[in-house]
């Protein structure tokens, strides 16, 4: 425990959703006295509907390499360690940004695969649009309305799935989906350095399943810092946007605050 606590938090947000996806939970940190910084990917800035009707034309070039070392840098330039918190593939990044000892505690929710973890059906079967496309490395690729309402937000009710989707869903490019696979980056599952880490998976989750989460959990509390997995039944993908997300964030930064070191 640290004697001053951070008063610092920084947001990593998931593949198809930029930082305007952690609107209402930076709110609510916020109000709680934090300083809270939720940068978006590179090439990733602007409203998700611009994002989605003319995407940077580099975007299909950004890999998981650059984005690490994106948040990497901004989280160095700070004047103090914050807390991480990261949803979906940026619950991977969070991962690989604590394996080089930033944050002062983490937390990890609906993590997407991570590399020395086995897929999972619904992590496999939610891929597929992307890896069915044999070119889709070098591409952007837009996720469909059908998919968001089936898999990613399936929870919500149908007369707001089309509303959320125009609010929130941002084109991604297929490389960090390929360097999942191909060259991925290794975590040091042992690693003395790594602060504390929350892992939270959903029930209802059909991107990244909750067994996949708790094998992740299986992995990260080899290291000697203090890990542990909290799972709600009822969550999907969709977790923290969807009703009763202030659950979710307030029992994640409750952890983070009692835990950082």
């Amino acid at each position: 425990m640290t004697t001053t606590p951070t008063k610092t938090i920084v947001l990593v947000h998931g593949a198809w959703l930029n930082a305007k996806s952690w609107e209402g939970v930076k709110a609510r940190y916020e109000a709680r006295g934090y300083s809270v910084i939720a940068p978006d990917w590179p090439l990733d800035e602007r409203d998700p509907a611009d994002l989605r009707a003319s995407p940077h034309p580099d975007l299909r070039k950004l890999g998981q390499r650059e984005i690490v070392a994106h948040y990497e840098a901004i989280i160095r330039a700070l004047p103090e360690a914050p807390i991480l918190i990261g949803h979906s593939v940026g619950g991977v990044f969070v991962q690989h940004l604590m394996d080089r000892g930033l944050g002062v505690s983490g937390v990890v929710i609906d993590p997407a695969p991570t590399p020395g973890v086995p897929l999972y059906p619904h992590a496999i079967v939610s891929a597929l649009p992307v890896f069915l496309d044999l070119f889709s490395r070098n591409k952007v690729k837009h996720m469909s309305h059908r998919f968001f309402a089936r898999r990613f937000a399936q929870t919500v009710p149908a007369a707001r799935a089309s509303a959320l989707y125009e609010r929130y869903i941002a084109p991604t490019p297929g490389r960090v989906y390929w360097d999942g696979i191909i060259n991925p980056m290794k975590i040091d599952w042992r690693n003395p350095r790594r602060a504390p880490m929350l892992l939270i998976g959903g029930g209802k989750d059909l991107i990244a399943d909750a067994a996949m989460t708790r094998a992740i959990f299986a992995r990260q509390k080899r290291a000697p810092s203090f890990t542990e997995y909290r799972e709600f039944p009822d969550r999907s993908h969709w977790t923290l946007l969807d009703a009763g997300w202030e659950e979710v964030a307030d029992f994640a930064l409750d952890w983070a605050e009692r835990h950082q070191r």
